[in-house]
């Protein structure tokens, strides 16, 4: 809500500050005192359009501040604080907020957002958050479609919440099966390829049927083969020394001469026994290493110049893989992993049946819960429409109907597949026409009035402020717009510019626009009234005289109701 404004240099408005606060504010003074101007200085905080001609004859600019209590962790401070300002905590979860806004006589302007300089769009920003403005040429705080279906369905109450909540949900459900159908059904062409792509790849490894570790291993068999003659002399020749086919000496049989040599006198020094155990193990070895040398060059005998060529022939096949897959490890892991994903490729034609199937039950699902939304949203908008309507029978007018339309969106979204649209017939006759094209800009308005107190409850908005919405009435009627200005600073902050007695006598605060003249220039300011001179001001209002008695009597009455409902 807003705690204070103060205007300096506005219009003809040379410097006030504006007491405003909790509850019903009503804003009085005389004809061209400048109250208009403190709604035009709440319009300059909230983004609306600088004119130089709103500054005060003479000066160089004219300055707008004011002060908003918001929530510390709230919207409207986050948005603050994206814009480099901040706001300063009060404890309980409640902030002040500062907003500034001069503009120049020659037209240049300036806004602050939380003690930094911003755009003055950022000021718009907040706007929708902080204030609505009713008046002749505001726009409507339920202008757009998805405003007054929101309206709509807040004022409908569970009925309405637990259809919407069916519906959002059943459209989710169903879009996620519309769109994983028309992924497949779009890319069918290019996982056919891919299907194709991978069968011949699959083919190809299994045809190769590559071995982990295999090309090392035909690396070291290639190597030995290219060697083989080299290797076959070097294997004979130690062979020979080792243990030979003929009569000339070999380590096997000298080391087994030197052994029995050692054996026969082991029994005499149990050193030379030892030493002879070591002569014994070494001919184990000679022997065993022989053998090993026989069987290498049994080995190397079999191969042949043909298996050289199968060795060469089968590291090309390998070869190939690595240059197709990158490497043989990654051909072998595509076997897994391409042989899976064809399973899911060839299983396509199923799937888009299958969710075909869940599509169209998903589908029906949405049929059902846009039903429900739609019926719900017809039997509260028949509520609603008869609650405004009995609000304008008391606010002066009389023939005036409201309705509010549901209609078939051409364009059905995560919202329902309604269009809804409040319409107002002024007179008998009329057709019904949008609310701001169905009034006058005084009934306007009053019509807003009677639409803001029957949504306050399920829509609330931190502040109100009302502009005319007294024009053309009196008496009983202007009572009436009284008594629900009270009622909607229930649950807000109001502030109403008005020129009847009947209207203010409700407010709990009552400031007025007082205008002075030097006989120069006329400067104006606002000051809060109580007791003795509220009642002088509501007798000028009642009868353009301060001090008549009967005013002043009939002044008095008309405050005593207005406390009777507060």
């Amino acid at each position: 809500m807003i705690e204070e404004m103060r205007l300096r240099d506005l219009g003809v408005i040379a410097d006030a500050t504006l007491p405003i606060g909790r509850g019903f504010t009503a804003i009085t003074g005389e004809t061209g005192a400048g109250k208009t101007m403190v709604v035009t200085g709440l319009g300059l905080l909230l983004g609306q359009r600088a004119d130089s001609g709103a500054v005060r004859s003479g000066a160089a600019q004219a300055a707008v501040e004011g002060v908003w209590l918001v929530p510390e962790d709230g919207p409207v401070a986050a948005r603050v604080r994206e814009a480099g300002g901040d706001v300063e905590p009060l404890g309980d979860g409640a902030a002040e907020l500062y907003l500034g806004r001069t503009v120049s006589s020659e037209g240049r302007g300036r806004a602050t957002v939380g003690g930094r300089t911003a755009p003055a769009g950022v000021l718009a920003d907040l706007a929708d958050d902080l204030v609505v403005v009713h008046g002749q040429s505001d726009q409507l705080r339920l202008r757009s479609a998805s405003a007054q279906r929101d309206a709509l369905d807040r004022f409908g109450g569970d009925p309405v919440t637990t259809a919407r909540a069916a519906y959002r949900a059943a459209w989710d459900a169903f879009r996620a099966l519309d769109a994983e159908l028309s992924t497949l059904t779009a890319d069918r062409d290019d996982r056919a390829r891919e299907a194709e792509e991978l069968r011949a790849a699959i083919a190809e490894i299994e045809a190769a049927a590559p071995i982990a570790g295999e090309e090392e291993e035909l690396e070291r068999r290639a190597e030995r083969l290219a060697n083989a003659e080299e290797l076959r002399i070097a294997a004979v020749s130690a062979h020979a020394v080792l243990s030979s086919d003929d009569d000339t000496p070999d380590i096997v049989t000298l080391l087994a001469e030197a052994r029995r040599a050692l054996e026969r006198v082991s029994g005499s020094d149990a050193e030379l026994a030892a030493i002879g155990e070591q002569v014994a193990d070494l001919g184990y070895r000679a022997t065993d290493v022989s053998v090993a040398l026989s069987g290498y060059l049994a080995d190397l005998d079999e191969s042949g110049p043909h298996e050289l060529a199968a060795v060469d022939e089968r590291r090309g096949v390998l070869a190939g893989l690595a240059r197709a897959h990158g490497s043989v490890d990654a051909a072998i892991a595509l076997l897994e992993t391409g042989s899976a994903r064809l399973l899911e490729l060839d299983d396509d034609g199923d799937r888009i049946e299958r969710l075909g199937a869940q599509r169209d039950d998903a589908a029906a699902e949405l049929d059902a819960a846009a039903e429900a939304l739609t019926a719900a949203r017809i039997e509260a908008a028949a509520r609603l429409g008869a609650a405004v309507t009995e609000e304008l029978h008391a606010l002066a007018l009389p023939d005036a109907k409201l309705t509010v339309a549901v209609t078939p969106s051409p364009t059905p979204g995560s919202h329902g597949r309604d269009d809804v649209a409040i319409l107002l017939a002024p007179h008998p006759g009329a057709d019904p026409r949008p609310v701001s094209r169905g009034a006058s800009g005084g009934e306007l308005s009053r019509v807003m009035l009677a639409i803001e107190v029957v949504i306050a409850g399920v829509d609330p908005v931190p502040t109100f402020v009302f502009d005319e919405v007294d024009a053309g009435i009196g008496g009983a009627a202007a009572i009436e717009v009284g008594r629900r200005l009270a009622r909607l600073a229930e649950s807000s902050q109001v502030i109403a510019v008005t020129h009847l007695a009947q209207v203010a006598a409700f407010a709990g605060n009552h400031l007025t626009v007082v205008k002075g003249n030097d006989g120069a220039v006329t400067a104006s300011s606002v000051r809060r009234l109580e007791g003795a001179e509220r009642e002088a001001e509501m007798a000028r209002l009642l009868s353009g005289l301060s001090d008549s008695e009967a005013a002043l009597t009939h002044a008095r009455e008309l405050l005593e109701t207005g406390r009777s409902v507060r």
